[in-house]
Order: structure tokens, then C-alpha cells, then sequence
């Protein structure tokens, strides 16, 4: 399935901005299920620099600067994106979650050492007891690692309410977790913190999910947002599978990824710091538009089925 997103953010300020420096993590990865087919990231006014890296975790970042300031800011980036069904196990196939968890500790190959860092608490997903022993009821002896993982999955979207009001971006898990509602950033570092807590390794993932309109109605441009789940490593054989706590689903074809990292602080979509600016104000729009086999978008219809 091929996509087109366009992620657009406007920072509005009553007073000017006089020197800005700025990290963007919206350029979509690649890799076995995604094929970059084309990429541009437009940034009004000019910045006075820009560069990009790799981050410690493979997303490129995007970096820049102004020297002369800004009344406003504006950043979009356009992907064009084909994405294939990931592939995953029957849960009940795979190995018991001690058996995952005891072979990761082990060894010293590349794949473990790249792995095993996923295993441990991060800044947004510390250990915490309450989330702990909420998971580890879903986590019975040698029960298969992704059977007991997509319960514990199904059991946060049905205990937790989705409610854009009850957090902000830097609500602690802790508090999400007692609060039994927020948004998919706060169900993912809920499954993330409990799924370490019991050594399991899980990677968050920054992206988008293409949203389909009610039967009859047009989709609405701009109307779509950026998404996050999560990454369950299921051993060896059988890899990373992705699951999403906020709609209770393996993660398929209409979820993107733009990046992983340890939580959203390795991965936020922008991030900066300003001098300057009174009361500035962030709006954001996000449109994932399915495309045809010509490249051109295709028919509210067609994208409802």
C-alpha cells in the first residue's frame, strides 16, 4: 500500500524569535515492511542552518538553526511511503516469555547487544511497582512470550480511556497509569514500562496511522495525527512484533513508522529551544493519504475501503 504524509507544525509567537536551534525526527525509516519512495522537508523561513544525523537508534534527524530569528515558524515534511502487511507469528507459537527474556541477557552477538538496551527503564518509563504487578498478570509461567504480551495489550485498551485532555506531553507514566486515561503516547509507555518490568525488551515507535472516515463521508485532509505504539521482541526466530495498545491491534499495513527509540524523549516529531517569542502557540496537522498506483491520491471512497 503506498501513502502520502504530509506533517505540517506552525509555531506562532506575539513577539519575535531571536535565535532558534531545533532537531526533527519526521523522516520516515526504512527497512523490510517500508520503502522510502520519496522525501522533502520544507521549513519556512529558511533556516540559517541545516544538517542531518543518524541518532544512536538509526532515525535520521534533521538539525536546524536561526540566527536571524523568526515571527513564526512553519515545518513540513512530505513522505511518500509503500508499506507492506508486517509479517508475525501465530502468539501461541511463540517460546515462553522467561525463555525471551533469559537468552536476550545472554551471549554477546550484535543482535543481542543491540536488543537487550530496550530491556532496562528509560527517562519516560521508569520502573514502577503498580505498572509491574499489573502486567504480570497477564504474564503467567511459560506462557508464550506474544500470547501473554497481546493481552496485556487488549487489557490496557479496555482498562484505559482514550481522553486528549487528561494528559500533556510530559505527563509520567506513573501518573497515566493511575490516571486510567490519556492519549497512545501515554498507553505506549504504560505497556513500555511494564513489558521491562519484567526484563522483556519493547521499543517505542513514533508514527502515523492513516484514519478511515464514517461510511458516506469524505475524508478530512489535515485531519489525521501522529500515533505511537509499541515493539515486543518475541526472540530470536521470530524478531520484533508490533502492537497497539490505544486500538487493541497488531500494528498492519496502515500504521507507519517514522522512528523507534527507548520512549517519545528519544523520538519527539520537533523539539527545540528559543530565545525570544511571548506566548507562542503550536498547531499541528497531519494527512495520510493512500495513493494510487500513479502516485495520485485516490477517491474518499476508495480510501474507505
Amino acid at each position: 500500500m503506498r501513502y502520502r504524509v504530509t506533517h505540517i507544525t506552525r509555531y506562532l509567537c506575539t513577539d519575535r524569535v531571536s535565535v532558534g536551534h531545533n532537531e526533527a525526527w519526521v523522516k520516515p525509516v526504512e527497512d523490510r515492511d517500508q520503502k522510502l519512495l520519496a522525501y522533502r522537508l520544507e521549513i519556512d523561513p529558511a533556516p540559517s542552518s541545516l544538517a542531518s544525523r543518524s541518532d544512536f537508534f538509526g532515525n535520521e534527524v534533521a538539525m536546524f538553526s536561526f540566527f536571524q530569528g523568526y515571527e513564526s515558524l512553519e515545518v513540513r515534511s512530505v513522505s511518500e511511503i509503500d508499506r507492506q502487511t508486517p509479517a508475525a507469528p501465530a502468539p501461541d507459537a511463540t517460546p515462553p516469555w522467561e525463555s525471551v527474556c533469559d537468552t536476550t541477557q545472554l551471549g554477546d552477538s550484535d543482535q543481542r547487544l543491540r536488543v537487550i538496551q530496550f530491556a532496562y527503564p528509560s527517562p519516560r518509563t521508569p520502573s514502577d511497582e503498580a505498572i509491574g504487578g499489573y502486567t504480570r498478570e497477564s504474564f503467567a509461567a511459560g506462557r508464550p512470550v506474544l500470547a501473554a504480551a497481546w493481552e496485556l495489550m487488549s487489557r490496557v485498551h479496555a482498562d484505559f480511556e482514550y481522553d486528549p485532555n487528561a494528559t500533556h506531553v510530559g505527563t509520567p507514566v506513573e501518573e497515566a497509569f493511575a490516571l486510567k486515561r490519556g492519549v497512545c503516547q501515554d498507553f505506549a509507555h504504560v505497556m513500555l514500562a511494564g513489558l521491562r518490568s519484567i526484563g522483556l525488551p519493547a521499543r517505542y515507535v513514533s508514527g502515523y496511522l492513516r484514519t478511515k472516515p464514517p461510511e458516506g463521508k469524505p475524508r478530512l485532509v489535515g485531519a489525521d495525527a501522529s500515533h505511537a505504539w509499541v515493539d515486543v521482541w518475541c526472540g530470536a526466530e521470530h524478531g520484533w512484533v508490533a502492537l497497539d495498545p490505544t486500538n487493541d491491534v497488531l500494528v498492519g499495513v496502515d500504521h507507519l513508522v517514522a522512528a523507534r527509540g527507548r520512549d517519545y524523549s528519544d523520538v519527539p516529531p520537533l523539539r527545540g529551544v528559543f530565545l525570544g517569542g511571548v506566548h507562542p502557540q503550536m498547531e499541528v496537522s497531519v494527512d495520510t493519504a493512500p495513493l494510487d498506483e500513479q502516485g495520485e491520491e485516490s477517491s474518499p471512497a476508495e480510501a474507505t475501503r
